[in-house]
């Protein structure tokens, strides 16, 4: 097989796009697959017209890589890639959207407002968060309501730091999503879809020396300890494995998932979103969870690519 991995891009988070694809390109090339890497430009068509390949893998962050919009430009080309396809990954990309359905599908979400910045500024500031601060009380979550990466997150314990964490925010989206924080073990849980349907990899768990999971946190290496599989009684996990199956299904995504949640102290599990291209890099979770698994990087994406060609055909 020959792929070509998309890597790259505009977004805030080129930079991790740049390493997870180099990282999937070994591993796809220790597999046995012939595979390049381009960056997702004006090039990019007249490229794979030129040289096409058999699919393609995107390991793109950010808006590129997970809103759809380029998904939907292959799909018009015809070309074959791993992943979810460009419906489906608008509403993943959209927190609120995504949200709103897996609390349809029974699954607990915590309490959220998704407020745009037109409706922050013309109804007034601190009307509005005052609002905010007295529906979901305190401690709260702001965080862009499309964007990866932890970019704009803050944990805001008091109503006074609400304000500049809602404008630093903006920075970010147009549309914040201002969340009830809740306390307790933070867990990624990854899903690849099989013959038999998809399925959950043994859940990684997150322990931040700082207590946020930040951007630096995330890519900075010894900021943060992982323990997979989580340290957790076999119920929580297993309900933890349910939700990432619950909202791979209910989302509709495709390949491959990775489902964020958090395990409050009394064992209940809260979903707070979703990635349809998780990152690949030293410090991603889903090598983790692969690896967890007995299962071998290099030989996994290859089943996906493999997939990816055999839907094409």
């Amino acid at each position: 097989m020959r792929a070509v991995v998309l890597a790259g891009g505009l977004a805030y988070e080129r930079d991790v796009s740049l390493r997870s694809g180099r990282r999937v390109a070994e591993a796809l090339r220790q597999a046995g697959v012939e595979t390049r890497i381009l960056d997702a430009d004006a090039d990019l068509l007249a490229a794979l017209a030129a040289d096409p390949a058999d699919a393609l893998f995107i390991a793109l962050h950010g808006a590129a890589g997970e809103d759809g919009s380029l998904r939907s430009v292959l799909e018009l080309a015809g070309i074959p890639f791993v992943g979810t396809a460009a419906g489906s990954c608008r509403i993943a990309w959209d927190k609120p959207s995504a949200k709103a359905a897996v609390r349809a599908a029974g699954a607990r979400t915590p309490d959220w407002v998704a407020l745009p910045h037109s409706t922050f500024r013309e109804l007034g500031a601190g009307a509005v968060l005052d609002l905010i601060s007295a529906r979901l009380g305190l401690p709260l979550i702001v965080k862009p309501a499309q964007g990866g990466s932890a970019l704009g997150v803050e944990l805001i314990g008091s109503a006074g730091d609400l304000p500049s964490a809602m404008v630093s925010c903006f920075a970010y989206a147009d549309t914040v999503l201002v969340e009830r924080f809740v306390a307790g073990t933070e867990v990624a849980v990854s899903v690849l879809d099989g013959p038999a349907g998809p399925r959950a990899l043994p859940a990684v768990e997150i322990d931040p020396a700082s207590g946020v999971f930040d951007y630096a946190a995330r890519y900075t290496p010894g900021m943060t300890t992982y323990h997979t599989p989580a340290r957790l009684p076999a119920g929580v996990l297993h309900a933890v494995e349910d939700l990432a199956v619950t909202v791979h299904r209910t989302l509709g995504l495709r390949d491959l998932s990775r489902t964020d949640a958090i395990v409050g102290a009394d064992g209940c599990v809260h979903f707070l979103e979703v990635n349809v291209s998780p990152g690949m890099t030293e410090t991603s979770m889903l090598p983790m969870a692969v690896a967890a698994a007995g299962l071998d990087l290099g030989a996994t994406l290859r089943g996906l690519v493999s997939a990816a060609v055999a839907r094409s055909g």
